[in-house]
């Protein structure tokens, strides 16, 4: 058994129940933009549900009006849609619960707080935020949890008069029973927490507003939600819940308390949690870079669950085939974006063809273009895709890489200018226009044995002589198959730009 502190014992396993589909939730807040240890939460829930055949429930929890945003949740369907993720009851898609935003449900938070205070499950609380601040500062001084001290668990009647007529307008706190709340967490075994750590907290606002730690657990038993899979940083919290949902099973509110599996902290740099205000945490950073959903899900699954030893590359239809809530490793997972990009690549190489064409549009087009639309030639894009596909590690690599065939003439990279071009480039770049000249531009095999030969004249293995040639026509010294792209830009220009490097050259 776990200690006072709530550090578990090793997991158990926890049936689902007599042959019940499983129902879960995801209820993110609509307050930024959405998090990458968000979507790894939603994924996790999403592949148990579809795993166990059972239901996602989509809410969201939007009754923070200072910081929730209506463009927050607009990001929040896309990101959902984008990712490809389908749920079963939420906006958009209606259920037996709706509404599914929390402040469309203030009327029924109201009547069950209203509930807990008349059977005495909760109490009003008049002590100032000074007052708090004063005993807490001398609970942890004395050595003791400092931790609401139960001030008002028993006000007189005389007392709340007093309290009422200094104008003090009280919130409403949870009574949380005086014994251990033990639980098995489906990812970390059996915790308990003693009563001293865990006191009574507050659920209502002084000015009526209800708090999470009200509404997301009334919520969950109004939508009959069977098990909570959530993030680490909320499990000190789960006693609390676990309290409540006994005092609204009793109160017929509720019909069951939930399981509960809490995942991994997703690490960033320097062994701490990642937060949003990290570089790498924004899922749009993903989607503007060009990360397939599959890619970046392939991955984020990999941050606390893996699908065998030796397996790392995988579809999400195995990930739901094989995901077990019980198979994720409670330590804290770090996040490697370099092998987030490894994987990605990987997805990139699975597509279809066809399909890769396609996604790469966005980034073929003005204003992330930097050619003219009729600039574009669907031809050599065509030709060239299934030689760039090989190559990169998101879809945004594209533009780079093919800009060459789009544009008048190359935008060259000076120091890649100055590393390829050394003493005798000029020569070796006349007898390779000369051989090229002459080459059969109908294979790109031809174009690659006038380049070998050029080097060949000038003492040169192939790898050195095509470096001035690649630079000269595409003005970088790494990009895609060098003579599968001459071919598909064409003797003509291949030639003039070879021209104008020469011409480059001797200007110099």
């Amino acid at each position: 058994m776990a200690s006072a502190s709530g550090s578990p014992s090793p997991k158990s396993s926890t049936p689902l129940g007599q042959g019940v589909p499983p129902r879960v939730r995801f209820c993110p807040s609509p307050t930024g933009n959405p998090h990458v240890g968000l979507v790894r939460t939603a994924l996790f829930n999403w592949a148990f549900a579809k795993h166990h055949q059972g239901t996602l429930v989509f809410r969201i929890e939007d009754t923070d009006a200072a910081r929730d945003s209506e463009e927050s949740y607009e990001q929040l369907l896309d990101a959902m849609r984008w990712l490809g993720f389908d749920w079963d009851e939420g906006p958009e898609v209606g259920g037996p619960h709706a509404p599914y935003r929390q402040s469309q449900r203030m009327d029924i938070y109201k009547d069950v707080a209203a509930r807990l205070l008349d059977a005495g499950y909760a109490y009003h609380c008049y002590c100032s935020q000074e007052e708090l601040d004063t005993r807490r500062e001398a609970a942890r001084a004395a050595g003791r949890p400092s931790g609401y001290d139960g001030h008002c668990r028993r006000l007189t009647d005389a007392q709340v008069e007093e309290y009422k007529a200094q104008g003090r307008t009280p919130i409403v706190r949870f009574r949380m029973p005086d014994e251990p709340i033990t639980f098995t967490d489906l990812v970390r075994g059996e915790i308990t927490y003693l009563p001293e750590n865990v006191p009574d907290y507050g659920i209502v606002r002084a000015n009526g507003a209800p708090l999470y730690t009200l509404v997301n657990p009334v919520d969950d038993a109004l939508m009959e939600i069977t098990h909570v899979l959530r993030g680490e940083d909320l499990l000190s919290s789960t006693p609390r819940q676990i309290a409540l949902y006994k005092a609204l099973t009793e109160l017929g509110i509720a019909k069951q308390t939930p399981a509960f599996g809490h995942l991994p902290y997703v690490m960033g740099e320097g062994n701490k949690k990642l937060s949003k205000r990290d570089p790498q945490a924004s899922l749009n950073l993903y989607r503007e870079r060009g990360f397939l959903p599959e890619g970046l899900l392939n991955y984020l699954s990999l941050l606390g669950w893996s699908l065998s030893a030796d397996q790392d590359i995988f579809s999400m239809d195995e990930m739901v085939a094989a995901f077990e809530i019980e198979d994720v490793n409670p330590n804290p997972a770090r996040f490697d974006l370099k092998k987030c990009e490894a994987i990605n690549a990987d997805h990139i190489r699975l597509l279809d063809v066809k399909d890769f064409t396609e996604r790469c549009r966005p980034w073929l087009q003005p204003p992330v273009a930097p050619w003219a639309p009729e600039a574009f030639d669907e031809a050599k894009w065509q030709a060239i895709a299934p030689h760039a596909q090989t190559r990169l590690k998101v879809l945004s690599e594209i533009t780079d890489n093919v800009d060459f065939l789009f544009l008048p003439e190359p935008v060259f990279d000076e120091a890649s200018w100055a590393k390829a071009m050394k003493e005798g480039s000029d020569a070796l770049l006349r007898t390779a226009r000369e051989k090229l000249d002459a080459a059969d531009w109908s294979s790109a095999e031809s174009l690659k044995e006038a380049v070998l030969a050029a080097g060949e004249a000038h003492g040169l293995k192939l790898g050195k002589a095509q470096a001035p040639v690649r630079v000269a026509v595409t003005g970088r010294t790494v990009g895609l198959p060098l003579f599968e792209s001459l071919q598909v830009l064409g003797r003509e220009k291949t030639l003039a730009r070879i021209d104008a490097a020469l011409a480059k050259l001797s200007a110099a």
